[in-house]
């Protein structure tokens, strides 16, 4: 739940820089699980859901 404030606190311009982040961030990591292994496999779930309350935000903001 603390996530979701503090999502909801960010300009525009840092939503849309940290979801370029997390998305490259995803890309890589997405990728190197397909070579090798990741320590931790559930961290792709989180950072794939990171992404989608990020554009959810996003798309909140331009609605209204």
């Amino acid at each position: 739940m603390a996530n979701k404030n503090l999502i909801s606190e960010m300009t525009d311009l840092e939503l849309l820089k940290k979801l370029e982040d997390d998305r490259a961030s995803f890309r890589k990591m997405k990728l190197y699980h397909k070579t090798a292994t990741l320590d931790n496999p559930i961290s792709l779930r989180a950072r794939r859901r990171e992404i989608a309350k990020l554009l959810t935000e996003i798309n909140k903001r331009k609605i209204k």
